[in-house]
């Protein structure tokens, strides 16, 4: 099994250990002098989540062993000691928090399977699903990003249960993420179910990262959208927006 970094032969975990310090210095040499201003830069990114070609060679166990060896490692850097009954599980648990938990939605496997139903009652309205609960973390910094989602579309004939949007919405969010690539996977997801463009997308959200570090703005908020086919009419987006209030 390939493990990047250190290798699982260092030393007892106390101090800073001759393996840890080379994966710190390892990391630190592809890091440019101002990571902040890096991390606002979306000219390199796309609507796609980076992905290494290799991301799927390894299982859900083989990562979570990998995770939980290199977050002791980085909790050795910290000076925390891994002995105390309190911190001897953290890397494990942080490790399986990654793979089956916030970071699920990176697994294709993951992804909810959609059944489309025929619009047999006629409906020709567009249907509003408000107020779906967003948990995602920001990629820049691996934090909470934390809001709400409010989806709406109009039939081509064919329609899906409610339930489903919520879980497109959990999967691309469970991921890290930037909200606008979120907003707009939600939406592409959505319209290839569904098989129409009439489709409208709204993120309200707080990012942990605003919040709890750098200008620790505990008051502010982001929205993204996207409005496709029928939404970018002004009449259609002021009835969908009508319906959040």
């Amino acid at each position: 099994m390939k493990r990047n970094g250190i290798s699982s032969n260092t030393t007892e975990n106390n101090g800073y250990h001759n393996g840890a310090v080379r994966l710190a210095e390892e990391i630190l040499t592809v890091v440019e002098p101002d990571e902040d201003f890096i991390g606002d830069n979306h000219v390199g990114t796309s609507k796609d989540t980076p992905m290494l070609e290799d991301a799927f060679d390894a299982t859900d166990e083989e990562k979570i062993e990998q995770i939980a060896f290199h977050f002791g490692k980085i909790m050795d850097i910290m000076g925390l000691d891994r002995s105390d009954d309190s911190l001897k599980g953290t890397p494990g648990r942080v490790a399986k928090m990654y793979i089956k938990e916030v970071f699920s939605g990176l697994n294709p496997a993951n992804k909810p399977e959609v059944k489309l139903f025929e619009n047999k009652y006629g409906y020709d309205e567009m249907l509003v699903e408000k107020n779906i609960t967003l948990h995602s973390y920001c990629e820049h910094h691996f934090v909470p990003i934390i809001g709400k989602a409010h989806v709406a579309y109009k039939s081509n004939g064919k329609v899906i249960g409610l339930s489903k949007i919520n879980r497109i919405v959990k999967y691309f969010a469970k991921r890290p993420q930037v909200q606008e690539r979120l907003t707009e996977q939600i939406a592409d997801e959505l319209k290839r179910v569904l098989q129409t463009e009439d489709v409208a997308v709204i993120i309200d959200a707080e990012h942990m990262c605003v919040s709890t570090r750098g200008i620790e703005d505990v008051n502010s908020a982001t929205v993204t959208s996207h409005y496709s086919g029928a939404f970018k009419t002004e009449r259609t987006q002021n009835e969908f927006l009508k319906y959040l209030d």
